[in-house]
């Protein structure tokens, strides 16, 4: 069953439409006015970047990612990290065991390597 579209998504559909010709003017205004300044450049890049940025968290799914973000720093900030200490511990375990591993694929393969050359010889 077809479902009537709102006048909400219309509007959204235009709101992304404005966001999509923005972005595509900071990239064709970029490459016509590569001989200005850098400077220049880059504050209309982050003016209208900002711009095209407003525009899209304004419509429905801005807003759910809006409340995504949020929701994942809250989630973020309930990590508890590692110390220093346990991270350097870590890391130096790992590290070992790496080296244990190569060593004892390193003999493995010598041995394989040794035992197929004696067949053909």
């Amino acid at each position: 069953m077809l479902k009537a579209r709102t006048s909400q998504e219309y509007f959204d559909h235009f709101k992304w439409t404005v966001v999509v010709l923005l972005l595509g003017a900071i990239v064709g205004a970029n490459a016509y006015f590569s001989s200005t300044a850098l400077t220049i450049r880059v504050t209309f890049m982050i003016v209208f970047g900002l711009i095209a940025l407003f525009v899209a968290l304004t419509t429905v799914k801005g807003k759910i990612t809006w409340k995504f973000f949020q929701e994942a720093r809250a989630e973020l900030r309930k990590v508890v990290w590692p110390t220093r200490q346990e991270t350097i511990q870590t890391t130096l375990m790992i590290a070992g065991i790496v080296f244990i591993m190569a060593m004892i694929l390193w003999g493995v393969d010598s041995f394989f390597a040794y035992f197929v050359s004696t067949l053909l010889i």
